[in-house]
């Protein structure tokens, strides 16, 4: 399996500790506040039980760890696992103005080599994390590996819409983020990179393709905003 992602994973982390404190601000602007109604629409197709165990990897400012949290209640845990010390930072406030320290731990790890053993978790979560990690498929594959069979591997990601005219409008908007994350922020470089990886990551149909070669099975997929974004479901074979 090649890499998805050539940028050396230690310049992409070092990129994400410098944003992390514009991040969700920047998110909100660029995605025109999309990314939160995503969300909701994902978590109601997750349908979280009560009392679950769940892992959001590359879980950044832990905008959707804390959704986790609310879901599982106080019978559930949740880990946030991300390599960014400035975006945990960010997190861990997040996780204590809602006071939900008691079912949230926040972990500094490598979605490559997830540190935790097979068949653990219920759930396991990636959100605009997948095309910033060196090998999206060892990530799937490693996401696969520590939910129980028949638990649920999910994936919110950008994406590229399939309607021609839609696509071309759709790059021209991303070509103008590093320009809007410049007068905004004063951080061309670091969008600049994000907006490439958006333009360059896999499709919606070879995302499927990706999650049926890390072993999970009834791979479903929707995509939201004219295909700016889509959301993968698939589920870890039972034996």
């Amino acid at each position: 399996m090649g890499l998805t992602n050539r940028t050396p994973e230690q310049k992409v982390a070092s990129m994400f500790d410098k944003i992390a404190p514009n991040y969700d601000a920047m998110n909100s602007l660029i995605s025109l506040g999309g990314h939160r109604h995503w969300r909701k629409i994902t978590m109601k197709e997750l349908n979280v039980q009560r009392g679950s165990f769940a892992i959001d990897v590359c879980c950044g400012t832990g905008d959707w760890t804390i959704a986790l949290a609310k879901a599982v209640g106080p019978a559930g845990q949740v880990v946030g696992l991300d390599f960014s010390d400035e975006m945990l930072k960010i997190a861990q406030k997040k996780v204590y103005q809602q006071g939900l320290q008691d079912r949230i731990t926040l972990v500094k790890g490598d979605a490559m080599q997830l540190p935790y053993h097979d068949g653990i978790f219920n759930v396991a979560t990636i959100g605009f994390g997948l095309r910033n990690v060196p090998d999206a498929n060892q990530v799937l594959h490693e996401m696969a590996r520590v939910v129980i069979p028949g638990g649920t591997v999910a994936c919110l990601e950008t994406s590229q819409p399939t309607n021609p005219v839609i696509k071309l409008g759709w790059r021209a908007y991303f070509s103008l983020v590093p320009l809007m994350a410049k007068i905004v922020v004063n951080k061309y470089h670091e969008y600049d990179y994000l907006q490439r990886t958006t333009d360059e990551f896999v499709s919606a149909k070879e995302l499927v393709k990706m999650f049926q070669k890390a072993g999970l099975t009834n791979v479903s997929y929707q995509t939201f905003t004219f295909g700016a974004a889509a959301l993968h479901l698939g589920k870890r074979l039972r034996p």
